[in-house]
């Protein structure tokens, strides 16, 4: 009876899990016979890839044209005989027999089919590089599976490489959308070339990456080749606009390489291109109809590939570098030819050439068009091709002084601590356990409230263990990722991936939550043991769900990339029901099967009273938390601002052993202060430490999202209702998350402390 059960739930895992399953199609019907015949129809300006100038260099390698039947006949002999000595020689090299694969009527070679020739390709390098992945294990060792991309991959002249369009994004607006949802030129379906599916975490971010509508061939260069042309409705023109005005950019990949746009004037580095431009109040463009537009469309994009070919280590090209040149221009069209793509004029940004998007023009028609350089460098190696995107990001001087700000922070903070623990804590003890005190002198400080110190707390006790548990699964989430990320398991350049293993970790660390709060929960003597369980398996998760659906909806109807479907939905619910719930029980089992947490003093049945005229004002709250958060955000912050930047800005983060260290410097960091203000306030005579010590060290989390609203309006500079309601749902999840793992931390560091403390001393 348990077997279903147990595989229903692996099979789960896996479908989450999987990064990219590859469907292997039947390869033998790659190979069939097929006879070449002239194309001797006129292309027409809706064809995908027209013809429109037979001298304009738009040519591909084996594409015949308009000529005199006699010449045409002979060169696709040629092609023929050209291609059977290409076939011949890669069977050659894979130890195939050439009897096997002739036809028993003629013996000719099966020559792929022609009109499914892209396809094909495109199925096999998708295909070939799931193969591939045992040989990189056995060649490039374990880091070469998990780091995409860190295995070289070459390339043969004239072959075709896939280029992949993902999202396009802005600094400005953070809702990305998909590239085909935009008015541009159609590409070659993914579904008919392979079956893939994304992870978990790449479908909740968004990513999608799909064959962009551009041909691609190794060392062939292109001119000016009209891709499509698009008739622009008015509404689909306001939306480029609203695009253009909140400066989004278009990524593109190739051989997992993202685009760069054309650094050579700044020095910089940025990723993808824009779609379009707006136009300063001083610029002198076209005037069209009798009036300036502000909007200009980039129709036109130059692909720089730089690649590196060194015989004597590997055969082929590698690709090292990939910029693109975005140019907005206003083609030519002359019946069914394009004037202004051809191989002698080159196309370039020019103030009276330019594209205009007017939408009170109505619908007009739009020519897409692209070329490609290839540029051989021999200074790039392939092991150094990420360098150039690697500008904008902080270096490893950053870190170290990040690093070092923190670990100052936490030497100064520890040395106060130990001044108090070491000298005044000493002499407490020490007073209190030599029973000289006069007769009529009484207990004063930390001892006088001894009867009072282990009273659970008097508003929300339930809450605290839900808050506390669900911090210390945060925690362990938190340091689990991180160290599969030093050891090489999670690649933090693919985010989806990066995003599903948090996803499955917090789900896999439910038991820490429930242990932790089952073991508060019997400390306090707190018969309502069922609900503390069901709040600590549904609290956090259920705020997370609340605020993702609201979320969902504004995005599903602005038809953002982010926006996740019905299936996803309930696909993250049955993790939860599967999974993490019943990890949350199994914890809170085994948490109520222990002994209870020794107190070392009892409990008075009576609360007494608190002073509060004489308490000192730096242990009453908000100055408590004011004071506490302030110096553990410090010794955090800048690594902070790395981490937002990677986050909203699309910087790489890779050094996460840098992170590591920052984190376990804000848990020493949070510890110490909630015990030197634990033991601060019970000097005051005030034993209500359960809630103090938890917010004190929370109130990181205010800071963050204080310091995020700083950060939205001085860098993001957001635009838009829907991007600044985006920003701040996400930043309030990230923001309760670190409070509560702060929280949590302070909360059992003082109830460590104060157990110690109070077990030193003797009492009657």
């Amino acid at each position: 009876m348990m077997r279903a059960p147990l595989l229903f739930l692996l099979l789960l895992i896996a479908t989450v899990t999987n990064h990219e399953m590859i469907k292997a199609n039947d390869v033998e019907d790659d190979y069939k016979e097929d006879e070449v015949e002239p194309n001797l129809s006129t292309p027409t300006m809706k064809t995908r890839r027209p013809n429109y100038n037979q001298n304009s260099g738009a040519q591909t390698k084996g594409r015949v044209g308009n000529k005199p039947p006699a010449i045409q006949k002979e060169e696709l002999e040629n092609i023929r005989s050209e291609g059977e000595e290409k076939m011949k020689a890669h069977l050659r090299r894979k130890g195939v027999p050439l009897g096997k694969i002739r036809d028993g009527k003629d013996g000719k070679i099966l020559l792929p089919n022609p009109d499914r020739k892209k396809k094909i390709q495109l199925r096999k390098r998708i295909q070939a590089r799931a193969r591939g992945y045992e040989s990189v294990k056995r060649e490039g060792g374990l880091a070469a599976v998990f780091f995409p991309g860190v295995s070289p991959e070459e390339f043969e002249e004239d072959e075709e490489i896939p280029m992949w369009v993902d999202l396009v994004e802005s600094q400005k607006a953070q809702v990305p959308y998909r590239y085909y949802d935009l008015p541009v030129c159609e590409g070659p379906s993914a579904q008919k070339t392979a079956k893939y599916r994304k992870n978990l975490g790449a479908k909740l971010a968004g990513h999608d990456s799909q064959p962009s509508p551009y041909e691609i061939f190794a060392k062939r260069d292109m001119s000016c080749t009209v891709l499509c042309t698009v008739n622009l409705k008015p509404g689909q023109m306001r939306k480029l606009n609203r695009m253009m005005d909140r400066q989004y950019r278009i990524n593109v990949s190739i051989d997992s390489l993202p685009v760069l746009l054309d650094n050579s004037e700044f020095k910089t580095a940025i990723r993808g291109y824009p779609v379009g431009f707006k136009a300063p109040p001083d610029f002198k463009g076209p005037i069209v109809k009798g009036a300036r537009p502000s909007y200009f469309l980039y129709n036109h994009v130059k692909f720089v590939i730089s690649y590196r070919e060194s015989p004597g280590e590997f055969d082929g090209i590698r690709i090292v570098g990939f910029e693109a040149k975005p140019i907005s221009i206003n083609h030519n069209v002359a019946k069914d030819h394009v004037n202004s793509c051809n191989a002698f004029d080159p196309v370039v940004n020019k103030a009276q050439t330019l594209l205009p998007i007017r939408p009170n023009l109505g619908p007009t028609d739009i020519v897409y068009s692209y070329e490609v350089e290839w540029v051989e460098r021999d200074d790039i190696y392939w092991s150094n091709r990420w360098d150039a995107y690697m500008v904008s990001s902080p270096d490893d001087k950053v870190h170290t002084v990040a690093i070092l700000n923190s670990f100052i922070t936490l030497l100064v903070l520890t040395l106060c601590t130990t001044a108090v623990f070491l000298r005044t804590l000493k002499k407490d003890i020490a007073r209190y356990n030599s029973f000289e005190l006069d007769d009529g002198e009484k207990d004063t400080g930390w001892k006088l409230v001894h009867g009072d110190v282990f009273r659970p707390p008097r508003n929300f006790p339930k809450i605290l263990n839900v808050v506390v548990g669900t911090g210390a699964q945060i925690f362990t989430t938190i340091v689990l990722v991180i160290l599969a990320s030093v050891c090489g398991f999670i690649s933090t350049m693919d985010k989806g991936q990066t995003l599903t293993a948090v996803i499955m970790v917090y789900l896999l660390s439910g038991w820490v939550a429930g242990f932790i709060s089952a073991r508060l929960s019997k400390l306090i003597d707190d018969s309502e043991w069922k609900r503390n369980i069901i709040l600590t398996a549904s609290a956090f998760p259920g705020m997370l769900a609340s605020i993702f659906m609201v979320l969902n909806v504004f995005l599903t109807f602005d038809k953002a990339a982010t926006a996740v479907s019905f299936f996803t939905i309930v696909l993250m619910f049955l993790l939860w029901l599967c999974i993490s719930a019943p990890l949350v029980f199994l914890g809170a089992w085994v948490g109520y099967r222990f002994e209870k947490i020794s107190v070392p003093v009892k409990t008075n049945k009576v609360a007494s009273a608190v002073p509060e005229n004489n308490l000192t004002w730096y242990v009453k709250p908000p100055y408590s938390m004011l004071i506490s958060g302030f110096v553990a955000f410090s010794a955090c912050y800048v690594e902070i601002f790395i981490i937002l930047d990677a986050l909203w800005l699309h910087h790489i983060y890779y050094i996460m052993a840098f992170l590591i260290i920052v984190v376990f410097i804000l848990a020493a960091t949070c510890a110490q202060l909630s015990m030197v203000g634990t033991y601060l306030q019970l000097c005051d005579q005030d034993h209500r430490w359960w809630w103090r010590s938890f917010w004190n060290s929370a109130s990181v989390g205010c800071y963050l999202m204080v310091y995020s609203l700083w950060y939205a309006s001085s860098i993001l500079r957001l635009v838009g209702i829907l991007p600044v309601l985006t920003y701040l749902m996400y930043m309030s999840i990230l923001s309760t998350a670190l409070g509560m793992f702060c929280g949590s931390v302070g909360f059992l560091s003082s109830l460590y402390f104060v157990r110690k403390i109070y077990g030193a001393v003797k009492f009657d």
